[in-house]
């Protein structure tokens, strides 16, 4: 028997099948989630949630309900109730995998659908059957790219060109990495399109015996792109892929495994990541510090998005204040003040308002790092501090991904750079390559020269060249747009 004819047995047969309406129901919603953020959903843990939730526990309740009504004598309405559940639980897995929140408004209108469906359409639930299978089935086409793609980059640039990650520090301070996400250097807040006195804030650190570093700069234009070439001491190129995907494995790369924990615990380290927000662990990935002081059990399955900060005050005092002879590395992340909140530009307000709630964000970082570097300071006086922000904080733009759109404007593309770097060298005893601080990339490298006395490792510092994937106004490709002398330039890198 052809597949035809097999269609069209199936729509003329009156048998009712509530376990395939319950499979149908989610099938398509879990593919797609899938297809569309396959880097925060590829965990295993992951695979068990949505085959449970979205495949197994529809066709459950579908059974059971079908099953309950037979022994009520009341199978006659099967149907119908079987049609407003289909209806029911594909448009809220839909809604629930688009949009974070209850969405009550969108809810109730979900609920009158899947009425007016099992009452006037409830015939015609087999072809809305074979639609979702058919949804399902083009998707798994999309997919199935996606996890090929992803599978086979190749991690190469990953491998080292030293031995470095042998390195034996000779001093041992407690490290403290503290990442204010999007905290553009001050060498551009008081100048361009941020043009703010933040000099109250640059002077407290100034007399808590920081050293700044003016018009340094990540390498990329995000925080998991940074991040991860910043954790693996290597430029990664955006994996030469142009995508509207994360990096591959990015989290993997920051909270997993990576030569910066690997050379802090050969040298006797304990590892701590404080954060204010799970996304850096969203895809679950496994906890390579020694302690973080959130749980995969504090956020959902299904990405929130940025969900609003929490506080860290007691973590931190807690790590901090726990004296041991075994040195520390904390790396505290920070959310604020972020970059302009905006996205696409339908969601907007203009380029002044988003400076002025960025400018608002910034004020509350800056309350956020005085009490964290209070606190060390209160109990470790000789502690080697890093204030390292991930990427600038995009003002100038009237909403972030218009930097997707080549510029030749200077201060528009520092704003998406430009990030503060100020370091606490104990006993103010800064290193001889001091000069060497320009970019994200090198951070690492250089303050593991400085740890173990030995210059060869700045032998293989990392280009200080700053990347940009853009789409608009030019071939869609990824480009220099920050060259090793601190020139904005346009140069191809690679064109796909």
């Amino acid at each position: 028997m052809n597949i035809r004819a097999s269609i069209q047995k199936f729509l003329k047969s009156d048998k009712l099948y509530p376990a395939v309406y319950g499979l149908a129901s989610g099938l398509y919603p879990m593919i797609y989630v899938y297809s569309k953020n396959f880097s925060i959903v590829n965990s295993f843990e992951h695979l068990v949630f949505f085959i449970s939730i979205f495949l197994v526990l529809p066709s459950l309740i579908f059974t059971a309900v079908h099953w309950i009504l037979k022994r009520l004598d009341k199978e006659k309405n099967s149907l119908m109730v079987l049609t407003f559940l289909n209806v029911f639980t594909f448009l809220f897995l839909i809604k629930t995998i688009t949009y974070s929140g209850v969405q009550r408004k969108k809810i109730v209108f979900i609920i009158l659908i899947a009425v007016l469906f099992a009452l006037y359409l409830k015939k015609h639930l087999k072809r809305l059957l074979l639609l979702q299978f058919l949804l399902a089935f083009v998707s798994a086409f999309s997919l199935a790219y996606t996890i090929y793609t992803n599978l086979s980059i190749s991690n190469t640039w990953q491998n080292l060109p030293d031995d470095i990650v042998k390195v034996k520090f000779k001093k041992k301070p407690n490290v403290y990495m503290i990442q204010p996400d999007g905290y553009t250097n001050f060498s551009e807040l008081d100048r361009g399109y941020y043009d703010y006195d933040n000099s109250e804030f640059e002077a407290f650190l100034t007399d808590n015996n920081f050293t700044h570093y003016p018009y340094f700069r990540s390498n990329y234009s995000t925080t998991l792109s940074s991040n991860s070439s910043f954790f693996m001491m290597k430029h990664h190129y955006y994996n030469k892929r142009i995508s509207n995907f994360e990096l591959y494995n990015a989290r993997n790369m920051i909270v997993s495994k990576n030569p910066v924990l690997e050379i802090f615990k050969n040298n006797g380290y304990s590892t701590h990541f404080i954060t204010q927000t799970g996304y850096m662990m969203f895809n679950r990935p496994e906890m390579g510090y020694d302690y973080c002081n959130i749980t995969y059990g504090d956020f959902p399955y299904i990405s929130p998005g940025i969900a609003k900060p929490i506080d860290i005050s007691r973590d931190l005092k807690s790590t901090v204040s726990n004296a041991t002879e075994q040195p520390k590395f904390v790396f505290v992340q920070i959310l604020k003040p972020w970059h302009i909140k905006s996205k696409k530009k339908n969601s907007s307000n203009d380029k002044a308002v988003e400076r002025r709630e960025w400018l608002n964000n910034l004020k509350e970082a800056n309350t956020v790092l005085r009490s964290a570097i209070e606190l060390i300071k209160e109990y470790d006086k000789d502690a080697l501090i890093i204030i390292a922000a991930d990427h600038g904080g995009y003002v100038g733009f009237n909403y972030a991904s218009e930097a997707d759109t080549v510029t030749k404007d200077r201060d528009l593309i520092y704003s998406i750079y430009s990030s503060q770097l100020s370091i606490h060298w104990p006993n103010n005893e800064k290193p001889s390559f001091n000069d060497k601080f320009k970019t994200s990339v090198n951070v690492f490298r250089l303050l593991f020269t400085y740890l173990s006395d030995n210059n060869a490792y700045l032998k293989h510092l990392e280009a200080d060249v700053s990347y940009k994937v853009l789409r608009h106004g030019v071939s869609n490709g990824i480009y220099e747009y920050i060259n090793d002398y601190d020139q904005v330039i346009l140069k191809e890198f690679y064109i796909p």
